[in-house]
């Protein structure tokens, strides 16, 4: 059932029929129903949910009650897709008296934000920005009647499931639901079993072939031939709007520039693009000012193109949904349309393969030729309608004129040739599996032979000799053809107008730089190319000697596998012969002895060493004796020293009796004054060692927190009352020993800030 002012609006608009997705969800006894429709692209679903909801947002009434929180809401996947659901919805809902309101992202979002303020009926965005508008508290969905996702499995394979899953559970629980999608996955039927209330199925799909208004063609190519034959596909079909689909962005960028350097009227279409640019292009496309769309597969779902006849696949699609998406592009709403692919050898199976599981039937063919493209040029223009229409006056005058001073057939053939100035000319394209033509360098000449003084004996080479001749005979690089180096000088084909300039450019004698001089040949010479000298500078190498057999290698004794659950018994040790060396590195001299690096062990018998006294021994001519501490004896005051007066270090033979080695207090005599001896094992007949006191059981030692109650020390010590103000301060007074802390400043724990006034 169709409401008066949706069916006025689809009256004016040139609807007759409606479509079968159209009646299917127009049936009064869906019309409070939640709805999951699924229909193939092209079917007329913008226009079929439009129709749906207008009894829940109507309510019966001829218009639509004043604007204020919003009665729709409807999520599309792309920004295009969701401009294009809002121009839609504008004229089926204008007698309505329907304000719509979009939120998509790349747009102003603080002018959504005012136009929700206003108020508004329909809202129509993208999911993120709707989220982000939600959250905001800018879209109020207390008052929804009625959610739409349209082509939800792309919004599911773009990752806003999330987002799609707010949304609904931000909506009243008694708003409708409605679904549209080309396929439904199992991850649409969780998501509709989760926020839908005993959905209707609708699908107007069957068993027929998929598009069946869109011819199927694929085209093969050679590899190096892809992007001629895209040229020659718009050249042949010459559509009025044609779309052509790449993978990335960076083919769509190349193509663009190709065809726009070919001359066609050519915008594209990619994620890389802002808004307004891709407003722009398609709007570009509806007025008639471009006629190719270049684009990735963000304009693969929901554009509607008016008069799209062509969809070119330049790079074949990663999946079937994603070809069938691609061609639904042409063959929408009963218009017929072609989707060609381009096919290279090497990608055959997967074309193939995309057309099986798309249950689509191809025809296998070729790209267009020269020829074939030649002669659709002259069939279109002899049909042209222009032919039969009526010249006016001042076109009949002017006729008569160029009558008078042409005759016809030169008029008609300089018609020909602005006629075909308009469009680019075709490509030439080879045979499918053919190889690529190797370029062909263009015959050099004419030409004169010149002869120079240097060759392969002054090791002349002709990386060095172009540049030579460029610079001191003033010549482009052009003008050099061949050169020769021969063994006592080298020939150089110059070109003929170049020859002038050369001559110019010699000195006395030819001479053409300093050593090197030219002259003129006569004819071509004859010449052979003459064996390279061998470099001097490289001693010719000696013949490897035959290697010697090597005694075979005996069997490792513990290799191979072996029970690793056994336990592994250890190698026995090799024996050493008699005299052998330590185990240490050694080296072989000429006479093949070995000897070690390191002095042999002293035998019995030898001298021992004499035992090097510390701080002492020789030193070094002309460098002063080291000092314990770094200066000198002579200049250290009586009582000051820490050694002996011969400079010696600390010793405990020095110091009087009862002396405290360092100050350290409490510290007995037979400290020592740099670390402590290293523990040795005890022997393994000797007692256990006492047990180690437990600190934790004794309490007299236990750790008191601070503000807890603690003796107060010894006045003079250093050492503070805990739990009072000031705790951690330093007793007043100078501080005693090296080791006593600075005073903390002022800010830190345990200090107090200092006095303002004078310093």
């Amino acid at each position: 059932m169709i409401l008066p002012a949706l069916s006025n609006a689809l009256a004016a608009r040139g609807y007759e029929t409606l479509t079968p997705v159209q009646e299917a969800v127009t049936d009064p006894a869906l019309s409070g129903s939640d709805l999951l429709v699924s229909a193939q692209t092209g079917s007329g679903k913008t226009v079929g949910f439009g129709l749906a909801i207008a009894p829940t947002l109507l309510g019966g009434e001829d218009r639509l009650p004043p604007a204020a929180a919003p009665l729709a809401l409807i999520v599309a996947p792309t920004r295009e897709l969701a401009l294009q659901v809002m121009r839609e919805l504008s004229w089926l809902y204008a007698e309505a008296g329907a304000r719509l309101v979009t939120c998509v992202g790349g747009m102003d979002a603080r002018d959504e934000r005012r136009a929700l303020e206003r108020g508004a009926h329909i809202v129509v965005g993208t999911p993120g920005r709707l989220c982000d508008h939600i959250n905001r508290g800018a879209l109020d969905m207390t008052s929804l009647r009625a959610i739409v996702l349209d082509e939800a499995d792309e919004m599911l394979d773009l990752g806003f499931r999330e987002d799609l899953e707010f949304m609904l559970a931000a909506a009243p629980e008694d708003r409708r639901t409605l679904m549209f999608s080309a396929t439904v996955p199992p991850m649409i039927a969780k998501l509709a079993e989760k926020f839908q209330r005993d959905a209707q199925r609708v699908t107007t799909l069957t068993g027929a072939k998929q598009h069946a208004d869109i011819a199927y063609q694929a085209l093969t190519v050679s590899p190096q031939d892809a992007e001629g034959a895209v040229i020659n596909l718009l050249r042949y079909h010459d559509a009025q709007n044609a779309i052509v689909f790449a993978n990335t962005r960076a083919m769509v960028a190349r193509l663009t520039a190709r065809l726009s350097n070919r001359g066609f009227a050519v915008v594209s279409l990619s994620g890389e693009l802002s808004q307004s640019e891709r407003t722009h292009a398609l709007q570009a496309m509806r007025d008639g000012r471009a006629r190719v769309c270049v684009a990735t597969d963000v304009a693969a779902r929901g554009i509607d193109l008016p008069n799209l006849d062509l969809v070119v696949h330049a790079e074949l699609p990663t999946n079937s949904e994603g070809l069938l998406h691609r061609s639904g592009r042409t063959g929408r709403a009963g218009r017929k349309g072609i989707s060609a692919l381009i096919v290279p050898l090497k990608s055959a199976n997967k074309a193939e393969r995309l057309l099986k599981f798309a249950k689509i039937t191809a025809e296998w063919t070729t790209p267009p030729t020269p020829e074939d493209i030649e002669a659709k040029d002259r069939e279109r223009l002899l049909s042209d309608p222009v032919w039969s229409e009526t010249p006016s006056e001042t076109e009949g005058a002017f006729a008569a004129e160029l009558l008078a001073l042409h005759s016809p057939e030169v008029i008609a053939a300089a018609y020909l040739r602005l006629y075909k100035s308009r469009w680019s000319a075709p490509e030439e394209l080879s045979a499918p599996g053919a190889p690529a033509p190797a370029r062909e360098r263009s015959a050099f000449g004419p030409s004169r032979w010149f002869a120079l003084s240097v060759g392969n004996d002054d090791r002349a080479e002709a990386r060095w000799l172009l540049p030579l001749l460029c610079r001191a005979g003033n010549l482009d690089k052009s003008a050099i053809g061949a050169i020769r180096v021969q063994a006592a000088e080298t020939f150089v084909e110059l070109a003929e107008a170049a020859v002038p300039g050369f001559l110019s450019s010699l000195g006395e004698g030819g001479q053409l730089d300093e050593g090197i001089t030219a002259r003129a040949l006569d004819s071509a010479p004859a010449f052979a190319p003459a064996p390279r000298a061998p470099r001097e500078d490289r001693p010719e190498r000696a013949a490897r000697a035959p290697r010697e057999d090597r005694p075979a290698r005996a069997p490792r004794e513990y290799g191979g596998s072996r029970d690793h659950s056994a336990p592994r018994t250890a190698p026995k040790p090799r024996p050493k012969p008699a005299g052998a060396p330590p185990a240490a590195m050694t080296r072989a001299v000429e006479d093949g002895t070995v000897t070690p690096y390191r002095k042999p062990r002293a035998e019995a018998g030898d001298a021992p060493r004499p035992a090097k006294k510390p701080w002492s021994g020789d030193k070094p001519a002309g460098k002063p004796a080291n000092k314990p501490f770094g200066k000198p004896a002579g200049d250290r005051k009586p009582g000051k020293s820490f050694g002996k007066p011969e400079g010696r270090p600390y010793d405990k033979s020095d110091s009087k009796p009862g002396a405290k080695p360092y100050g350290k207090p409490g510290a007995k005599p037979s400290d020592k004054p740099f670390d402590k001896p290293r523990a040795r094992p005890a022997p393994r007949d000797a007692e256990p060692a006492a047990p180690r006191p437990n600190l934790a059981a004794d309490t007299s030692k236990r750790f008191v927190p601070p503000g807890a109650a603690k003796k107060p020390g010894k006045p003079g010590t250093g050492k503070t009352f805990a739990g009072k103000p000031g705790a951690g301060k330093p007793a007043a007074g100078k501080p005693k020993g090296k080791g006593a802390a600075p005073k903390a400043r002022a800010g830190f724990g345990g200090s107090t800030p200092p006095k303002r006034g004078k310093p």
